[in-house]
């Protein structure tokens, strides 16, 4: 395979290309409920083996400890069984919020049920397609940057790193509606674009360990050079896609680039910095995106209204990577300020 490369350019007004370097005004809430004090709270953790999931986790424990809440972290552990489990272990705690982190509010409905039933508010990320304020499933807000927006970016990344010979395999996972409607909408754009998609596999992201080796050497074998471009719902994917590209004698430079249209966790950006098995990802401000969870949950508490903030995701390449220190988009915006002084903190 010919050898590709990719400049980092602005892919649409509101997003960086290289992402700590732009200075920016904050484009959030700045009025709000002060804090609710001695607050507890949980957070459902879908997989803390997921690197979103754990960057958002972060986030929320940072900016509780300037509201002044305790924070109780459950694992589900990427399993449906685990995520009820963790469900019943909150109800148990009586807390006076939950944050349903990284998973479908959907397929969790009854037992999330309990959770309105009870009265315990629930603010949510990437738990469903409808994002911002009165999500579906008694979420009071459901906080993520716009999907599509992040699947035509990744999208476009190998239309333009490709041109008409792109022959992308696309990687979802059908448990959750979010990761079919973005793995649609990156078929849709390279389809428009004049690339060629391969293959859709749908798989599972919590099964990727034990998939993703097998599964790479077989689109190897169906498809060899004309496989260019691999394009997933979310990072985890490549961590187990290289080495079985590199029991395979294919070196980074000449496999299928790998862009994700998600999340942007560290391991991620470790790979695109490195350019070991992953050419880019289109990342979420995790972190903020943590705080922004807990500023919601302190409105949903005092009964205040949402704020519908939609924050907005970068682009992440080798280039823009070259010139930061750090493994995370942590964008370069006064978010913990503006949080602190809505709280009165």
């Amino acid at each position: 395979m010919q050898k590709r490369s990719f400049i980092a350019g602005l892919m649409a007004s509101t997003l960086l290309a290289t992402p700590g370097l732009a200075q920016m005004g904050w484009d959030g809430p700045t009025t709000g409920p002060t804090a609710a004090e001695g607050k507890s709270i949980v957070v459902l953790a879908g997989d803390l083996k997921n690197g979103g999931i754990l960057g958002v986790t972060s986030g929320v424990e940072e900016a509780a400890a300037i509201i002044g809440w305790d924070v109780r972290v459950l694992d589900g552990a990427g399993s449906i069984q685990g995520r009820t489990a963790a469900i019943g272990q909150a109800m148990a705690l009586q807390p006076d919020g939950i944050i349903v982190n990284g998973f479908d509010a959907i397929e969790q409905q009854a037992a999330l049920e309990g959770v309105t039933g009870a009265g315990i508010p629930m603010v949510a990320w990437h738990s469903g397609p409808k994002i911002g304020c009165d999500a579906p499933g008694g979420l009071f807000a459901n906080v993520s940057t716009d999907a599509m927006t992040v699947s035509e970016v990744a999208a476009q990344w190998a239309l333009d790193d490709g041109g008409d010979t792109v022959g992308a395999v696309i990687f979802t996972d059908s448990t959750y509606q979010i990761a079919i409607d973005k793995a649609d909408r990156l078929k849709e754009v390279i389809e428009a674009g004049g690339g060629t998609v391969l293959e859709y596999v749908d798989t599972p992201i919590a099964d990727t360990s034990s998939r993703m080796g097998p599964l790479t050497t077989s689109l190897l074998q169906k498809y060899g050079d004309s496989w260019t471009h691999a394009l997933a719902i979310n990072d985890l994917y490549f961590d187990f896609m290289g080495p079985a590209l590199a029991a395979a004698g294919i070196s980074s430079e000449d496999g299928p680039q790998a862009g994700s249209a998600g999340d942007g966790s560290e391991a991620s950006f470790q790979r695109i910095r490195s350019a070991t098995y992953q050419t880019i990802t289109v990342a979420e401000p995790l972190n903020l995106q943590g705080w922004q969870l807990v500023d919601e949950l302190n409105r949903a508490i005092q009964g205040e209204p949402c704020s519908g903030y939609v924050t907005s995701p970068a682009l992440v390449t080798q280039e823009g990577l070259s010139k930061i220190e750090g493994n995370s988009f942590d964008p370069d915006i006064p978010y913990r300020d503006a949080y602190s002084d809505i709280w009165g903190k």
